[in-house]
């Protein structure tokens, strides 16, 4: 399967949500919203671990990108692939989130070379 980049560079087919959610693993999705409730300081309910990715046209997506994601509206807003072909790349909201996702970072900086390049 192709990665499937998500609008703020992580890879969607690798997140936990994604894979509990394509397996219908109710096990792994209870302590992805367990973890996630420790790590974010917020409630996650395992119902919420239900994620079809960015780019789902039924919007099932993770608690996360719901609850905290301020880069998926801004992107579809601007209507861009993911936010490496935005104008305005990196912005304060996608620096925020690499603080806490660097690899997200490499994927889309790896992008944006990629679109330069040519």
């Amino acid at each position: 399967m192709d990665r499937i980049i998500a609008y703020c560079g992580l890879v969607c087919n690798k997140c936990p949500a994604f894979i509990a959610t394509k397996k219908n693993d109710e096990a792994a999705k209870r302590k992805i919203a367990e973890a996630w409730s420790r790590q974010f300081g917020l409630e996650f309910k395992s119902k919420e671990i239900n994620c079809d990715g960015c780019f789902s046209p039924d919007d099932r997506l993770s608690g996360f990108c719901l609850k905290i994601c301020e880069v998926r509206p801004c992107a579809r807003t601007k209507n861009v692939k993911n936010c490496a072909y935005c104008d305005q790349y990196a912005c304060e909201k996608l620096e925020t989130f690499f603080a806490r996702a660097p690899e997200a970072k490499k994927t889309l900086d790896e992008i944006r070379k990629n679109i330069q390049s040519k």
